[in-house]
Parts: C-alpha cells; structure tokens; sequence
C-alpha cells in the first residue's frame, strides 16, 4: 500500500512526514533580513532514511535556503528601473569590480493564504503569495501548488512536484531576465533553485542527452541530476530535477555548478530576458527526485524515465 503521509504546522512552516521521517519543511514565514529577500523555501528537504539534501544560509550565499522559487532581475520596461528578488547584491555589468553592488531594490514573497493542504498517500499544498517590491509595490500575484508523492520506503525516494503562476499585477510590462542577460557569461540563474549539501561541492552532475559536469551549465536537457556523498554519516544520495514547463517562449536553460557549490536550476531566463504585460502571466512546472542513494549514469538511466512528467 502507499506510505501514509502526515503533515503538521507551527504557524511558520509545514512539516510533511513518512513513517516518522520529516521529509520535507515548507516554512511558509520566513524570518529573514530584507536584504536578503524573504521568501517561502523547502528545507530541510530529507531522504527516506533522514538524510539532508539541502543547504541553508551557507556562508558564500547567506540567500540561499534549501529550494526556493525566485526571479534574480526584474525590470520595469518603461524605466529601466529593476528589482532583485533574488537576494544579496544586484550584478551589473557596468559596475566596478565583479559587477555586483548592494542595492535598495531588494524585494520580497509574502505568504497570502493556504487554499488547500491535504494528507493522505499524497501530500497537496495551494498557496497564494505576493511579490512585493523594496517599496511595498506588488508587482505578481502568484498561485502556487505544491505536491509530495510516490513515496516508497523500500525504494528509498519520493517525489515533489512544484507549479506556479505568477501575475502581473502591476501598471506595466516586466521584463524578466538574470546576470547573464545583463553581462555575466555563465551566470544565467534566475527560477526554481535547489542549493545542495556543502558536502556535495565537486559531487558528478549528470544530465538527460550525455553531457555531465560543468559542461551542463547554460545547456539545454529534460532532466539533470547530482549525486552526493553524506557528511556524518555513511552512504550518499541522488537529487534528480526535471526541467519541467514554461509559458515563456524562451527555454529553460540549466545553470548547474558543483565546482564551488552544488546548486541545480532550470533557469527561466538564462540567456535571454522575455516581458509580461500587465495582467499576463508565466506559468512554471518542476518536478524533483529524492533518491536515498548515490546513483550513477546507468542506475540513474531507468529512475529517470520512470518519473518523467
């Protein structure tokens, strides 16, 4: 039979739970400082035997926390004026030094309502959010569901699926993009964004079409996947995150890095920035695999095809 699952809320977060193992927080009211643009994450996010597989406020990038879903650079068309809801400072290319300077354009997700959070074999979540600016503006109205699944102890995975539908609610077009559409070569990250284990920097990162390691960053693939080894403990595991959907004409793209850190995201707009009239929404769909093992290309081939959206 599927594994029953439990969730539980303190008022900040919702726990969601298998046979006695948390296997993923949700913390909905983040307490974060502003310039580090609070937002909801996951994390920790657990393997089925309780292994972490996420990072939180790591020292190099104090922002990232667990997954998160979150635009790096959001620009008023009609100003030029942009907002960073990222965290941490904005890259410019004009800029002296490596490009990044501290800005006040540092915005925020509040938490609106849950519409629906159900438990049973599944574990569904309905969020509303607002995205709101440095100067209290809000410029999306997001819809957000959340669902854990395919829960299977013997196994040792589970599955989160992740959508969204952001809206723009404000007087004019956005135009969204990241660090490379503004001048950094390799550096396209902006969407759906899984920060790893400090133990899994140099972990094998491996991708749907044969191409593996950094050679995935700024590439095109259905799916990528890292494998890392624990701290603490014996043993390792896989994360496996699919590209999943955009309503934006431009692709998703990967900015996949493990060199300095291990860090997954099918970015929305890695190469090329894309508008969103007032009223118009993008729509995103992800999908991750926890995996309570370390697998390689040939173990990995057949999970893969399996879990494919």
């Amino acid at each position: 039979m599927p594994e029953q699952l439990r969730t539980s809320d303190d008022g900040r977060a919702l726990t969601i739970t298998a046979a006695d193992v948390p296997l993923a927080t949700y913390v909905y009211l983040p307490d974060a400082p502003a310039v580090e643009a609070p937002k909801p994450y996951f994390h920790p996010l657990r393997t089925t035997s309780g292994a972490p597989v996420t990072n939180y406020r790591p020292w190099d990038h104090r922002w990232h926390k667990g997954v998160q879903m979150t635009l790096s650079h959001v620009t008023e068309v009609e100003t030029g004026v942009g907002q960073n809801f990222w965290g941490g400072p904005t890259f410019e290319a004009d800029a002296p030094g490596n490009g990044y300077v501290w800005r006040d354009n540092l915005g925020r997700q509040d938490h609106v309502v849950f519409d629906k959070v159900m438990a049973g074999d599944a574990v569904e979540v309905a969020e509303r959010l607002d995205w709101v600016t440095s100067t209290d503006d809000r410029w999306f109205a997001e819809e957000r569901t959340v669902r854990l699944s395919n829960v299977d102890l013997a196994r040792g995975l589970w599955v989160l699926d992740f959508a969204t539908t952001l809206t723009n609610t404000h007087s004019g077009a956005l135009r969204i993009g990241s660090p490379t559409t503004h001048g950094r070569p390799r550096a396209g990250y902006t969407g759906f964004f899984w920060r790893g284990p400090r133990a899994w920097t140099d972990a094998p990162i491996i991708a749907a079409d044969g191409t593996d390691g950094e050679t995935v960053m700024g590439h095109r693939a259905d799916w990528v996947a890292m494998a890392g080894q624990h701290d603490g403990r014996d043993g390792g595991a896989t994360v496996l995150l699919y590209a999943g959907r955009s309503s934006a004409a431009v692709p998703l793209t990967w900015f996949a890095r493990t060199e300095m850190f291990a860090a997954l995201n099918p970015s929305v707009a890695f190469h090329d920035e894309f508008d969103l009239a007032p009223g118009k929404t993008l729509v995103l769909t992800h999908r991750l695999v926890v995996i309570d093992r370390a697998l390689d290309r040939a173990g990995l081939a057949p999970l893969a095809e399996e879990f494919t959206p």
